[in-house]
């Protein structure tokens, strides 16, 4: 959850992953984000995050990100 917290500050500076449960529901996170969020996560985890994947459900929190990526890598 770390490093995945580090990863996301990193790729987009300035949005609280840590106190938000609904990035994509409250608008906080935007299309342009979400593209650059899914390429950072392949690239660092060695997943393929696919168009099925790309729902609000995997992407409106840290640990929705997480589950994500554990479910992918399993």
């Amino acid at each position: 959850m770390e490093e995945l917290m580090k990863l996301l500050t990193e790729t987009c500076p300035g949005i609280d992953f840590a106190g938000s449960e609904a990035l994509i529901d409250d608008g906080i996170l935007d299309s342009l984000d979400i593209v650059t969020i899914v390429s950072a996560l392949m690239d660092a985890y060695d997943v393929t995050i696919t168009v099925d994947d790309l729902v609000p459900e995997n992407f409106n929190s840290v640990g929705a990100m997480l589950a994500l990526i554990e479910r992918l890598q399993g």
